[in-house]
């Protein structure tokens, strides 16, 4: 009877109402949200005429995005359970050397040159957790120590074999491989021939090209980058898993206590982490034809303020999938819209920079009114 007369009059008086507002503030994307208006905004005034929009403009920053976001979404996922790994950068870079080494040097399959340097990778990964978890030391110094690791192993390697720091001919002999085509490949090829007849989007006036779309179809880094994308936010939203890697993140300790294991999260999140950064590099390799000893430089950095950018929290066991995505977004949106808007290249980083310091303000905020601290 009490409960009928408690309902009638709005629920229970126990659970605390929260407002609109204050809903909408503590979601992880909010700042991932404000910055990509933000930076659309400043474009569309300032770039909107120099080809930005067009057809190919938006397939530029949409392959530098991207690129981004498939490393992102791995160190999101890898924060949010409250570890870092400085080693993606380096990790990008040994990749592609061990693809071009296997199969250029070594004339292996391109699939098997793959298929191995993926596994390779991951169990890098799985070390690299596997020592933070048994040891206890911070992550950043352990993936600090594989950062220098892997990238004097991508230098050293080349020499001694090729005796140069680059190696090209790839392109060459992935040439009909199965497992290139779906890093190097392209989809929508009919599309967007269709487009460029009908008009929609531009073609080329003269030349051997003459007659076909300036885009001629979506680069598999882009679709690698929406499934790595949809794969994230339901594992974090949308399973038991992901509410283990908040949990692990959030108080680790409690979380072993409630039956979590949280040295596996973190493990698997490690080479996840190296999954992405295999990605990464497999279709750099592809669209470049080459793989060089100084790829992936500081991409650990540019992964990470991704993630600072899109909601999540440095201290862990906060943090949205979507919201990183979004902050690769806005590295592709403003690193080609400098270029566009005819605005000093360099000046790059100054803008990253005032978008990081905007981001973490709005971030510490959030944590305040999420713990209640003043």
């Amino acid at each position: 009877m009490a409960e009928s007369a408690q309902s009638a009059m709005g629920g229970d008086e126990r659970i605390k109402e929260i407002s609109p507002l204050r809903r909408a503030l503590i979601r992880p994307e909010l700042g991932g949200m404000v910055g990509t208006v933000a930076v659309f905004t400043f474009f569309l005034l300032f770039a909107f005429d120099s080809g930005m929009f067009n057809a190919q403009g938006v397939m530029n920053w949409s392959i530098v995005s991207a690129q981004f976001m498939i490393i992102a979404v791995g160190a999101c996922l890898l924060m949010i359970a409250g570890e870092f790994d400085l080693s993606v950068g380096s990790m990008i870079g040994f990749a592609g050397m061990m693809i071009a080494i296997f199969s250029v040097t070594l004339s292996w399959p391109v699939w098997m040159a793959i298929i191995v340097t993926f596994a390779l990778c991951i169990f890098i990964g799985a070390v690299n957790g596997y020592i933070v978890v048994r040891t206890g030391l911070p992550s950043f110094i352990v993936t600090l120590a594989f950062l220098f690791i892997l990238r004097g192993f991508t230098i050293y390697l080349p020499q001694t074999i090729e005796r140069k720091t680059i190696i090209g001919g790839i392109r060459d002999v992935a040439e009909g491989d199965w497992l290139a085509a779906v890093f190097g490949g392209k989809v929508g090829q009919g599309l967007f021939v269709w487009l460029g007849d009908a008009g929609i989007i531009e073609t080329f006036e003269r030349g051997t090209r003459a007659g076909q779309p300036v885009v001629d179809g979506i680069p598999m880094l882009i679709i690698w980058a929406l499934a790595i994308i949809l794969f994230g936010h339901i594992l974090l939203t949308k399973t038991k898993f992901g509410n283990w890697i908040f949990a692990a993140g959030g108080d680790a300790e409690a979380a072993r206590n409630s039956g979590v294991p949280v040295n596996r999260v973190k493990i698997l999140m490690f080479m996840f982490t190296a999954f992405c950064a295999t990605v990464f590099a497999t279709c750099q390799v592809m669209e470049f034809g080459s793989a060089g000893a100084d790829r992936g430089l500081l991409k650990e950095f540019e992964a990470i303020i991704a993630v600072v950018i899109g909601g999540a929290l440095l201290t862990g066991g906060y943090g949205s999938v979507l919201g990183a995505a979004l902050g690769a977004l806005i590295f592709g949106v403003v690193q080609q819209g400098l270029f566009f808007a005819g605005v000093e290249s360099s000046l790059f980083r100054v803008f990253l920079g005032v978008i990081l310091l905007g981001a973490v303000i709005l971030n510490t905020y959030i944590r305040r009114i999420i713990t209640g601290e003043r």
